[in-house]
């Protein structure tokens, strides 16, 4: 009997586990994205692309399109789109599962500030004119337009369209990163502040330790409130965890 998985993407993570899954017989496996990002990678794996309506949605897809098992490996800052999940799977009677990427935590030599959110950043940067290297894509960039003061090194994987930030340079570049590029490029830009959203993992870690290694403040959005769900931090974990839960008379029910 083949078994249909459902992915929501939109991470390393999800491509790579959609890879390690695609490889293997009797499994059926799907990668939804939201479509924020017009560039997508190619996944190895049928990919579905927009959003569901809500949770309820989510729900009648998961009943409508046969699916056994949920898995939201979606970007740690994703918090609506991982209630949601997690509302649809109790709803549709669907186990799922969360694979989330543990946060960084400072080290010797950081010196964070941790904020709750982009206004607790536009705060944090004070009234002082700085040279900040936003590092947070391109749908968070009108959240600093009360902040016109300072000058900001933006970058997004996708060219941002409204450009409210009148000192700014745009640079369009699709991770991962290495630390002597980091370096490279805030050195170039003279970047005093460095704010970025505390994603975990490796491919974005090199803006951190660049921003260590130079001397550079950060700060560092907190991560968002998630519901309680069973979740696993990396890819071998998720394959695991879903290779148990499909055994037939599974504990978890599939």
């Amino acid at each position: 009997m083949t078994r249909r998985i459902l992915i929501l993407g939109g991470t390393t993570e999800a491509r790579l586990l959609a890879g390690r899954l695609a490889a293997r017989g009797g499994l059926d496996v799907t990668v939804s994205l939201a479509g924020r990002t017009a560039k997508i990678i190619d996944h190895g794996v049928p990919v579905r692309v927009g959003g569901f309506g809500g949770a309820s949605g989510l729900a009648a897809y998961l009943q409508s399109s046969g699916i056994h098992l949920l898995v939201d490996a979606t970007h740690p800052f994703a918090d609506r789109i991982s209630a949601n999940a997690v509302a649809a799977a109790v709803a549709a009677g669907r186990p799922i599962l969360a694979l989330r990427r543990p946060a960084w935590r400072p080290v010797d030599g950081d010196r964070w500030t941790e904020v709750a959110d982009e206004s607790g950043a536009n705060a944090a940067l004070g009234e002082t004119p700085r040279r900040v290297f936003l590092a947070l894509g391109r749908q968070e960039v009108g959240r600093f337009a009360a902040a016109r003061q300072h000058f900001y090194l933006v970058r997004s994987i996708d060219p941002v369209a409204d450009r409210p930030l009148p000192h700014a340079v745009y640079v369009e570049e699709r991770g991962p990163f290495h630390e002597a590029n980091e370096t490279r490029l805030m050195t170039e830009h003279r970047i005093d502040t460095l704010v970025a959203r505390n994603s975990g993992g490796d491919a974005g870690y090199a803006k951190i330790a660049a921003a260590r290694a130079l001397g550079i403040p950060v700060i560092m959005i907190r991560r968002p409130d998630v519901p309680d769900t069973e979740t696993v931090a990396t890819v071998d974990d998720a394959v695991t965890w879903i290779d148990h839960a499909l055994l037939p008379g599974s504990e978890r029910g599939v």
